[in-house]
């Protein structure tokens, strides 16, 4: 669990930076800026904050909730994103290995892979998600994978539930079913995301 902890603990320090360095780049100004310009239009409602920004500047929702959240100080730090995967895999433990499994393997392709916990998926992301880990059942994880052009064949299969967030998944009910295809699989949506 330390292991895992600690790589929660840079991703989230990494997401961070990465929305940061994004605002700057998307708008030319810091996020100073927009949190003077927020606090100077006296909205305090998180989603008025984000209808603001999008309506008024142009923001993306991605970008206008990030502000939000650090305009309410109530942006997810390390311990929320723990909890995040805690919470997606309570009554579903048996299934917390599989997750380490997947994880190890996802993050050993590059430093430049982005861990990102949500309520109830994580999501793998180099320049654009290229896979996603969600406990769908108490008996199976989707692995959801981003491949275009790529057919569908024996546990690869189309998308289903993850819709045009992935192009494919692979439902996985062992450790055992992360087999040398499926890491490939994998492998292969890492490369194609730059």
């Amino acid at each position: 669990m330390v292991n895992t902890t600690m790589l929660i603990i840079w991703a989230c320090y990494y997401k961070i930076e990465f929305m940061e360095k994004g605002l700057l780049e998307k708008t030319g100004k810091p996020l100073s800026h927009w949190l003077k310009i927020v606090k100077d239009s006296k909205i305090e409602k998180h989603k008025a904050i984000i209808d603001f920004l999008k309506s008024e500047h142009g923001f993306t929702y991605g970008f206008a909730n990030f502000v939000a959240h650090k305009k309410k100080e109530s942006d997810s730090g390390p311990t929320d994103d723990n909890d995040l995967i805690t919470n997606q895999y309570k009554g579903k433990e048996d299934l917390f290995e599989i997750y380490e499994k997947l994880n190890k393997t996802i993050t050993k392709f590059g430093t430049d892979v982005t861990v990102t916990p949500k309520k109830g998926s994580v999501s793998y992301i180099r320049k654009r998600q290229f896979a996603l880990v969600k406990p769908a059942t108490k008996t199976r994880i989707d692995l959801g994978l981003k491949l275009k052009d790529v057919p569908n064949e024996g546990v690869l299969e189309s998308s289903g539930p993850f819709g045009s967030m992935c192009t494919h998944r692979i439902q996985i009910k062992s450790k055992t079913d992360v087999t040398k295809d499926v890491i490939d699989w994998i492998k292969m949506a890492y490369e194609k995301s730059v």
